[in-house]
């Protein structure tokens, strides 16, 4: 039996909901992004009015004004997302509760067993659409699909508020034109590297010898392959599945660009107090970190990342800091300053599970650590979280100093 997807995109999130709640936005280019002052840099979502003027997510606030002196920037209100992503899920469980999310904005339905009861899927489609313009006061797109590669591609074909209908008999004629690039799971450096072989739209992705691909791209490039043939067999999952945590992470944009190999330890050794309170709040060790350096090149953002395997699995900040640390000095070449840093544990387990010790380890120095910063933990418990914290942080390391709200994404990680 064919399956009935529907991927449902809230248009302009961010950006519609401020719109909502101030009608004096209205009409006017709009951008959500972080506080100008606190140098929280980047254009988090946009209307309609300031696309036209070419700004774009994830771009600096200082180039998104000089694209448009108009523009008008209004700080996230994560709460009002959070409250207005619920709401559009209670109208969305009123069809199905095979319900997916994929970020706050967005979510996949399986409709498959309510069909006869709603109607086909483009039926339902518009209903969702008219529903949450009226109930609600914002738009979506919606594709509808038999899998849920193409349900998501078919909500970004047409914007804002609007249904496409991609079927099983005529996909290909539907969507083999489009750039390779439009396909979920095309990143920036796969497209470039499907360009580099000739392959420019999702019908010659279809058609690329499969040995180029998997010895090329691996398990992932044999997985675009089949969904450019609409063999994606992924499943809906239920709107109360929980997705195992992947990795716990934490990030910052700094209120000055970062010069030197101190500063950057002192925003790392900041950010992994979060990490290592959230580890013990999820009862999990990391057994690798990650870091992520954006920095801004010929006026554009850019950002690179490197991971590696910690000696122990653990659930010390300090470790972890320190780990993430020397894994920057390894890989960064200080070209240019940095603008924001990112650190995650990653490869997640419980605390639970036992560990073999390996010869060059030092399993009692970590075991050390982490009963001195439980200790830490019960004092910042009691008296606050900046009751005390490592000397270094107590002057000015160009952190910002507003609150930022933590979000559980659909891709299993903490932020």
């Amino acid at each position: 039996m064919d399956r009935t997807i529907l991927h449902c995109d809230m248009n302009n999130f961010y950006a519609s909901v401020e719109c909502m709640l101030n009608p004096k936005l209205k009409g006017h280019p709009v951008a959500v992004g972080g506080d100008v002052e606190n140098r929280h840099g980047i254009i988090l979502a946009k209307n309609y009015e300031a696309k036209k003027f070419g700004i774009q997510t994830g771009e600096a606030l200082w180039q998104a004004k000089q694209k448009c002196r108009n523009l008008i920037i209004v700080p996230p209100h994560y709460e009002e997302y959070l409250k207005y992503s619920r709401l559009a899920h209670s109208i969305y469980e009123d069809y199905t509760d095979l319900i997916e999310p994929y970020g706050m904005d967005e979510v996949w339905l399986d409709i498959t067993g309510s069909t006869k009861l709603f109607g086909n899927g483009e039926k339902v489609a518009n209903e969702l659409r008219e529903r949450i313009k009226f109930e609600l006061g914002l738009t979506i797109s919606v594709g509808v699909s038999f899998c849920k590669v193409f349900a998501k591609l078919g909500s970004d074909l047409k914007k804002p508020d609007a249904v496409t209908v991609i079927p099983k008999d005529s996909f290909r004629e539907v969507i083999w034109n489009l750039p390779a690039s439009d396909l979920l799971g095309v990143g920036r450096s796969t497209d470039k590297f499907l360009s580099s072989h000739g392959i420019h739209t999702i019908g010659e992705l279809a058609n690329a010898y499969p040995d180029l691909i998997q010895r090329k791209l691996g398990k992932n490039g044999m997985m675009l392959l089949a969904f450019a043939n609409g063999k994606d067999r992924s499943r809906v999952a239920p709107q109360d599945y929980e997705p195992p945590m992947k990795s716990v992470g934490h990030g910052i944009t700094t209120v000055q660009d970062l010069e030197n190999n101190a500063e950057v330890w002192n925003i790392i050794l900041a950010l992994t107090q979060d990490i290592g309170h959230k580890l013990r709040v999820y009862n999990k060790n990391a057994a690798g970190v990650a870091i992520y350096i954006r920095y801004i090149q010929d006026k554009q953002l850019g950002g690179k990342q490197w991971q590696c395997q910690l000696p122990v699995r653990t659930h010390s900040a300090a470790i972890i800091a320190r780990e993430a640390y020397q894994l920057f000095e390894r890989s960064y070449r200080w070209e240019f300053p940095i603008r924001s840093v990112t650190v995650r544990a990653i490869n997640l387990c419980s605390q639970d599970l036992p560990e073999q010790l390996q010869f060059f380890s030092d399993a009692a120095a970590v075991e050390r650590k982490e009963k001195l910063e439980t200790v830490i933990e019960e004092i910042r418990g009691r008296f606050g979280k900046y009751a005390i914290q490592p000397a270094c942080l107590c002057q000015d390391i160009k952190m910002p100093t507003d609150r930022e709200v933590e979000l559980r994404m659909p891709t299993g990680m903490i932020g």
